[in-house]
């Protein structure tokens, strides 16, 4: 009897024991498996864009191309465009990197290169350097060889800006278009185009039949440009004045030689040179001076000759060196 309740009563443990078991495996069964890495991380700045309906790219178009940049660009470079550092001064914009001259910013950008840094000078990129900035938007330059276009569009998106002078204003809506800054533009086009027209006003009767020339000393050689180049496009095209037969005939930037500066024989002469080009430029420009052919010329005969009246390092045709050109126009001419 004893024997028989014995094993009634392990078979009653055993019993317990196996639903304790199959109770433990269901709980088991039913839990949710544990996240994965992915699935515990914080969403991407990507995918909170997608939720949220927007797109943290856009698409520009400049010059007939299209251009895939950051919703948001705050780090911009410049490399290699004088002329995109000309729209910066116009326009405000704070490069975090930008281009210098013998090691340093130029004085005319003075105003925001404040907190830039260099990457490297003209179009001597310092791609290193660019790379640790990890700028939003590169501006390169159109006169860039496609060896350093392939090397800067692997680190961000890479728009190489035009060096022709009649692009300027697409290059000003570019600068403009990718800082938010577009109603700057248009205020900035806008009071150039009143100027333009006023000072054009001003000088028809005063410069008829008269001669005006802008010409540029590098080395120890004058040089003269076709008449939309350099600063020719603020004589010639919006002022509107005389085009000499020198200028017409120039191609690029040409060599022109003492008898042909005399056989142009301007009465109003602006001369540029940069002594960081070269150091032969002052005395080239002081010899030439004292050339008896030179001395018979009407504009070095009356004392209408203006050297270096904007910075010498402006290219011409940006923004910025179209407005600081037609004050001294002004100023100059207008007298």
């Amino acid at each position: 009897m004893n024997k028989k309740f014995m094993l009634m009563g392990l078979f009653s443990l055993l019993l317990l024991f196996l639903t304790a078991c199959g109770g433990d495996k269901k709980n088991e069964q039913e839990s949710p498996p544990p996240a994965s890495i992915e699935e515990t991380a914080q969403p991407s700045k990507e995918n909170k864009v997608e939720n949220t309906g927007e797109s943290d790219t856009r698409t520009i178009e400049y010059l007939g191309e299209k251009y895939i940049v950051p919703q948001h660009v705050e780090q911009i470079v410049i490399t290699g465009a004088m002329e995109a550092m000309e729209d910066a001064v116009v326009l405000d914009v704070h490069p975090v990197g930008a281009i210098s001259i013998g090691g340093k910013f130029p004085e005319m950008f003075a105003s925001v290169t404040g907190q830039s840094e260099s990457i490297g000078e003209k179009i001597q990129p310092n791609f290193e350097k660019i790379l640790q900035l990890k700028p939003d938007v590169i501006l390169g330059s159109t006169k860039f060889q496609d060896d350093v276009l392939v090397k800067l569009q692997k680190i961000a998106p890479t728009i190489l800006v035009s060096h022709i002078s009649t692009n300027w204003e697409s290059n000003l809506k570019l600068m403009a278009e990718l800082t938010g800054k577009q109603a700057e533009a248009e205020a900035v086009l806008s009071k150039y185009q009143t100027d333009t027209e006023a000072i054009k006003a001003s000088l028809k009767e005063k410069l008829q039949g008269k001669k005006v020339a802008a010409l540029r000393i590098r080395g120890a050689q004058v040089y003269v440009y076709p008449k939309d180049v350099f600063l020719n496009p603020v004589l010639y095209t919006e002022i509107g004045l005389e085009v000499p037969e020198q200028v017409n005939l120039a191609k690029t930037q040409e060599a022109i030689s003492v008898e042909q500066l005399a056989e142009m024989n301007p009465d109003y002469l602006f001369m540029q040179f940069s002594m960081s080009e070269n150091e032969d430029a002052q005395k080239a420009f002081e010899d030439l001076k004292k050339n008896p052919i030179i001395q018979n010329i009407n504009a070095f005969k009356n004392n209408h000759v203006y050297v270096n009246v904007v910075d010498p390092l402006m290219e011409g045709g940006p923004a910025y060196s179209r407005i600081k050109f037609l004050e001294s126009v002004q100023e100059h001419l207008d007298k």
